[in-house]
């Protein structure tokens, strides 16, 4: 049976190597990694490793390697599809079990050839709609009416969907086309609704409509929201779920405001398109709004991709607090030290459109300045309806700030919040955690007493002694012939020279350090590959990087520009994965072979080092500014948004 390259790689990334390879052999803590005796091969001392990071094991006697299926296949005799119907039974996974033909396997891929199309598809239709704007002097009065200028309806595509029940049909010659259907542009009818030849009906979803196109972060569109020119129910009308659209994963106006997201320096997060336009009309082009649905960890994640900080506005009433409450369980895991979130909350007679339009833009500046942060509101959440006067009240507090407090990753915030909380309900911060994290026991790492459950491992003791820690590891494995000690950095170039593939690059001022060695020789690296494997073995990084930094790495030439491009989808679509994960994800890609020859590289001891990413980073933004600035120079005495510009990279380049 033929099994969807996709569902592997969501295998993968599901399953724990450390877990299944812990079932057979007898592991212990090793540095970044767990050691044991090879199964494969008979040793007295642990050659054999396996990194929880990368999601591999490697034997360093006698070269054993992969993931926790070929685990289950060398070990367990397993044939392929075995081992992947092992592995999903364990983690609640239905494989396919229908055989693919050749036939079948043709109609696959011509169905993925039409998906790829639905984006033009929806293109088209946007055209279209934008066309019979033009000519709709009702919606354009409504539109002006509204404050909205010609130039503003550009920027957003703005459009307008006819009152016909078939206006699409002048737009593609084929009606019929199931790819109209499919892109949720047209409707078919029920069941007892076919016409006359006996065909189902079909109409179009947006009718009489202000349509608003929504994109993805790539800038195609991939769905509409349209608008009822009066009172009409429903208000706001969404394109459906479809391959190329979900609600839950995309932000309307994200690639609109990825600009001034950077220039504003955070999110500002509506409920509405409308608020959406009218604010970047006014002067805040950094709004996005949520897509008829509750703000969710994903929209979340993909904001702080582009800024270190969000703000949440909604509405005054009681609509607007529940609304904001999802958004605080969806912000929490993602607030780290250097993020902030705060929450706005307007009068109720207003939203952002109405107050900026009353009160202008300072004033609407002013507003924004004095949203709840993270933390209080938390607070006030967690308090809601306990009479902190009494006992019972105090600890009702305390229960719900639990589950609150929880979700937020490790850190001096964390640490803060537990101190606050406790100050509240009256009890010593470390009893308070004493209740709400109990010792938990101790587990040996052993064949016969290992029981953690599905994707967790018990704490283990460090090795006092046995085999040495090689670091971490991953890809296609090579034999090693020396595991010899080796330094603790690459060679780098401290030249200012550009950043092609290749060259190294400068750390900062007097933090030179000697060039890591391997049997006597020195493994050079180009400075975007040391980012790469960063990236690449431990993906949750790119979340540390500024909106700026992620524009700067996905503009590097190929190979690393694509790369990056590449794992920024990935990041988007799947979220932070293992290397096995990712590898799958990779085949066919255009570069593959140069991002498994850098992690491959990994193997002969070079360890990925963040410290000198951020300083590689750094260094490279700095380049870039001055590059900028060079550009910029024959313009700054006639030009006075080119001497602003100037300015201010002239203020970051002597803050940097």
């Amino acid at each position: 049976m033929a099994i969807p390259q996709s569902f592997i790689q969501e295998l993968l990334a599901r399953a724990d190597v450390v877990d299944i390879v812990g079932r057979y052999v007898q592991l212990k803590k090793g540095g970044a990694n767990f050691m044991g005796l090879c199964p494969f091969h008979g040793e007295k001392s642990p050659s054999f490793s396996v990194s929880p990071s990368k999601q591999f094991y490697h034997c360093f006697g006698c070269g054993k390697n992969g993931n926790a299926i070929s685990f289950l296949m060398e070990h367990g005799g397993m044939t392929f599809v075995e081992a992947v119907k092992d592995l999903a039974q364990q983690y609640g996974l239905q494989v396919p079990e229908d055989d693919v033909s050749p036939q079948e396997r043709a109609r696959a891929a011509q169905a993925r050839e039409q998906q790829a199309t639905l984006t033009s598809v929806l293109e088209k239709a946007g055209i279209a709609y934008i066309k019979h704007l033009r000519s709709a002097p009702r919606a354009i009065d409504y539109l002006k009416g509204r404050g909205l200028s010609g130039e503003i309806a550009k920027t957003f595509g703005l459009g307008y969907a006819p009152e016909g029940w078939r206006a699409l049909a002048s737009v593609f010659p084929d009606y019929n086309d199931p790819l109209l259907v499919e892109s949720g542009l047209v409707i078919t009818g029920e069941p007892g609704e076919e016409n006359s030849q006996g065909e189902a009906k079909r109409y179009d979803r947006f009718r009489d409509r202000i349509m608003f196109p929504i994109r993805n972060v790539k800038g195609e569109c991939i769905g509409f929201g349209g608008r009822v020119l009066g009172d009409e129910k429903p208000k706001y009308l969404n394109s459906p779920e479809t391959p190329v659209f979900s609600k839950g994963r995309e932000l309307y106006g994200l690639f609109e405001a990825r600009t001034a997201l950077r220039e504003h320096g955070y999110a500002l997060v509506t409920e509405g398109y409308m608020d959406v336009v009218a604010l970047a009309q006014l002067g805040f082009a950094n709004a996005v709004a949520t897509l008829g649905t509750a703000c969710t960890a994903d929209h979340v994640q993909k904001l702080f991709r582009f800024t270190d900080s969000v703000v949440f506005s909604f509405d005054g009433d009681s609509a607007g607090r529940r609304a904001a409450r999802k958004a605080l369980d969806a912000a929490l895991p993602f607030a780290t030290d250097v993020r902030t979130v705060k929450f706005l909350f307007l009068p109720a007679e207003h939203d952002p459109d109405s107050y900026i339009r009353e009160h202008g833009q300072e004033g609407f500046a002013a507003y924004v300045a004095k949203a709840v942060p993270l933390s209080r509101f938390m607070l006030e959440a967690a308090g809601e309806g306990c009479d902190l006067d009494t006992a019972e009240g105090r600890a009702h507090m305390a229960s719900n700030a639990r589950p609150l407090w929880s979700l937020l990753p490790d850190g001096t915030l964390k640490h803060q919040l537990l101190a606050e909380i406790a100050d509240t309900v009256l009890i010593d911060s470390r009893e308070l955690l004493q209740i709400w994290q109990p010792a938990a026991p101790h587990y040996k790492n052993s064949s016969s007493s290992r029981t953690p459950g599905k994707g967790q491992r018990p704490k283990t003791p460090e090795m006092s002694g046995g085999a040495p820690d090689f670091g971490e590891f991953s890809g296609n494995f090579a034999d090693l012939h020396d595991e010899g000690a080796y330094a603790a950095s690459l060679p780098m170039d401290t030249s200012p020279a550009g950043g092609s593939a290749g060259r190294s690059f400068g750390a900062k001022p007097g933090a030179s350090r000697p060039p890591r060695r391997i049997a006597g020789r020195v493994l050079p690296a180009g400075r975007e590959d040391r980012v790469l494997r960063l990236m690449l073995t431990e993906p949750q990084s790119w979340d540390k990087l500024s909106g700026e930094e992620h524009v700067l790495l996905s503009e590097l030439p190929a190979p690393h520009g694509p790369l990056f491009v590449w794992l920024e989808s990935q990041l988007h679509e799947h979220g932070p994965q293992p290397w096995a994960a990712l590898r799958e994800g990779l085949r066919e890609h255009p570069h593959e072979k140069h991002a498994i020859d850098q992690i491959a590289q990994l193997l002969d001891g070079i360890e990925c080092d963040w410290n000198e990413v951020r300083a590689i980073l750094d260094q490279l933004l700095k380049l870039k500014r001055q590059q900028e600035m060079v550009d910029l120079l024959p313009r700054v005495l006639t030009d006075p948004a080119a001497r602003q510009r100037y300015e201010a990279l002239s203020g970051l380049l002597k803050n940097s």
